[in-house]
């Protein structure tokens, strides 16, 4: 059965070594017959979580700021894979990923009981050096709380200026990873 699967691309740079590894992996996810969208965060209007609890009382616009999260909450809610790719910045993942994930918990709101859906997910990332560590620590907390299963981490380190990654082992782990998923 093909999934549907969301990148939330938290990188500043839309040709950078981390778009290098999302294309890798979305070459592999097509390549078995999935559905990928992905979304650059960095060239979206997304505000910050005012942490108002006012969300989910509409699925289809689950928080009450209007902003270019409402492009992201229908892909989403529809994964079955979600997919965090970030740059390391000091020492774990970017403000533009971190901003957009926090106004996910609108659509949590929409339960009840504050669950999130169920996902599977994955992490990707790139870096100028190889501190991966605080990441991991989050993603592994994340999806235990959420109650997600990963499906694997690449984390591609020594990849400091655009093209650095070119030839790395991690690019073809990524499409590999990609073309598992079916």
């Amino acid at each position: 059965m093909n999934k549907k699967i969301i990148i939330l691309n938290g990188s500043p740079r839309k040709k950078g070594n981390t778009a290098a590894l999302t294309a890798e992996f979305t070459k592999g996810a097509m390549e078995s017959g999935n559905e990928v969208t992905e979304f650059f965060l960095d060239e979206m209007n997304i505000n910050g979580c005012k942490g108002c609890f006012g969300g989910g009382k509409n699925p289809e616009s689950p928080c009450v700021q209007k902003d270019d999260m409402d492009k992201i909450y229908p892909i989403y809610q529809e994964a079955d894979i979600v997919v965090l790719a970030t740059p390391l910045y000091y020492w774990t993942i970017s403000g533009q990923l971190k901003t957009a994930f926090d106004r996910l918990f609108a659509v949590a709101e929409c339960d009840p009981d504050y669950c999130n859906p169920k996902k599977d997910s994955v992490l990707i990332m790139a870096a100028e050096g190889y501190g991966f560590e605080e990441s991991e620590y989050w993603y592994d907390r994340l999806e235990k709380h959420l109650g997600w299963k990963s499906l694997g981490k690449i984390l591609c380190g020594g990849v400091m200026d655009i093209g650095d990654i070119e030839g790395k082992k991690e690019l073809q782990d990524v499409y590999e990873l990609g073309k598992s998923i079916k």
